[in-house]
Formats: C-alpha cells, sequence, structure tokens
C-alpha cells in the first residue's frame, strides 16, 4: 500500500503548519550559493500546497520569511524578496485551480513595496476560494505578534472598550494575525533542527511537533504523507487522561 492511501481522511489535521528549514544548508552540501537552495525551495512548496490540496487539508501555514531573517545578508534578503514575487506571480494560475485561497500574516508592511503589492493583488484574486486556506507567514515572528497583542489590548482597557476582566484566551485569540485560522495541530519542521525559532508560540500549544532531518528542497509529498501517518498514529489528549478518552 503506498503512502498516500494509508492516510485517513477523518483524522487529518485541521490546520498543518511546517517551518521550511535547509535551503541554505542544501546549497552549500552541493557546492552552491544559498540562494539557488531557496529556488529549489520552492518546488517543495509547490509540491507540499498539491498534495495538502489533495488529501483534504483545510488549512496551511508555510513560514517563508521571519523578522530575524531581516538581519541575513542583504543580498540574500533581496533575493529572497524577488523569489517571492516571481513565486506569487507563477503560482497564481495553481492557486486558481485548486481553488485555494492566499492569505498572509506578520508584520508586511516592512515588505519591499511590489513584494508587498504583488502579495496583497494574489489574495485579492484568491479570496473567494474556499477548498484549502494557505497562509504565507512573512516578516512574521511570535514574540513581535504577541508584543502587539499586547499593545492593542492595553490601549482597550485604557479606552474603556473592554475590561481587563474580560480579557481571555477568546479575545486575545481575535487580536492575534491568525484570528481567522483554527490552532496548529501538527507542526512540522525540516532540516533536523529541533526548535520553534519564534513561529506560531500561542497557536501550537496543543499542537503535535514532527521533526525530519530531511532538507526542504528535498522535502516531497511521500514526506508529507510519513509525517501526516506518523500524527495519525499519536493519541491527542489535550490534558486528559487515554481512559477519559475512551
Amino acid at each position: 500500500m503506498d503512502l498516500k492511501a494509508q492516510i485517513q481522511s477523518n483524522k487529518l489535521p485541521n490546520h498543518l503548519a511546517i517551518i521550511m528549514d535547509g535551503n541554505g544548508r542544501w546549497a552549500k552540501q552541493k557546492g552552491m550559493v544559498r540562494v539557488i537552495g531557496h529556488e529549489n525551495g520552492t518546488k517543495s512548496v509547490r509540491d507540499v500546497v498539491e498534495a495538502s490540496a489533495e488529501i483534504g487539508i483545510k488549512n496551511l501555514t508555510l513560514y517563508a520569511f521571519s523578522t530575524e531573517n531581516w538581519k541575513r545578508p542583504k543580498l540574500e534578503v533581496q533575493t529572497l524578496m524577488k523569489l517571492l514575487v516571481k513565486s506569487l506571480k507563477k503560482e497564481i494560475k495553481t492557486l486558481q485551480e485548486n481553488n485555494i485561497r492566499l492569505m498572509a500574516i506578520g508584520n508586511l508592511s516592512d515588505l519591499p513595496k511590489k513584494a508587498h503589492k504583488e502579495l496583497l493583488e494574489v489574495i485579492e484574486k484568491t479570496k473567494n476560494n474556499s477548498h484549502m486556506t494557505l497562509t504565507l507567514a512573512l516578516s512574521y515572528g511570535s514574540r513581535e505578534e504577541i508584543i502587539k497583542v499586547i499593545k492593542e489590548l492595553t490601549d482597550k482597557v485604557k479606552n474603556n472598550i473592554i475590561s481587563v476582566e474580560s480579557i481571555d484566551e477568546s479575545i486575545i485569540n481575535k487580536h492575534l494575525y491568525t484570528h481567522n485560522l483554527p490552532d496548529v495541530d501538527l507542526l512540522i519542521r525540516t532540516s533536523g533542527e529541533h526548535r520553534i525559532s519564534n513561529f506560531l508560540l500561542w497557536q501550537i500549544a496543543y499542537a503535535e511537533l514532527y521533526f525530519t532531518d530531511i532538507l526542504w528542497p528535498d522535502f516531497k509529498k511521500d514526506n508529507l504523507y510519513e509525517a501526516l501517518i506518523d500524527y495519525q498514529n499519536r493519541e491527542r489528549r489535550f490534558g486528559k487522561t487515554s481512559e477519559q478518552l475512551s
């Protein structure tokens, strides 16, 4: 039985998030410049997006560029932004054909004007698509997101819009970048690193974590299927005991 056939459609994660790591190391291993790794990484993005849509995942979030990534060499950052624009233009047809809605989270105003404009255009063109929501985390950092929420809630308390007593998880959720997305069920990180890197810290409170040594440009559909099968074989208790679940 092939891997795809082993996936149970009734046990899919409602929200899958991926830290796409290892582009630079992939290129270095092959004696190439880091940019080539990023370019090859876009092929894995296409593979994973298509596979996710095919099997019925409703929400897919990809960590594309963090707030910390702005510290990288200027040429690499410029190339990544150009690659973003190129990819958005190239993939709009695929998004439409697969009924995929594009969204983005993060401090998007930090993006170069051309990249920001192209991003907003694709978001607008796909806003009525309903089969799957693909969210790109761009200039995103979870600590920055949480600080933003604290400032917004503090301002609302000061102006008597809400009371301190009314602040709970649901209020915080409504102020996150991900306010229209469910909590993450499965978080995948490629490249062998075992850390979260400031990604969706609030939203992954009860997520299952899956780490693989595969570098992102080598991560293909079968690798995604393996992660999903592993996820479906886990018992998710959310603080309860196994006996309570059964």
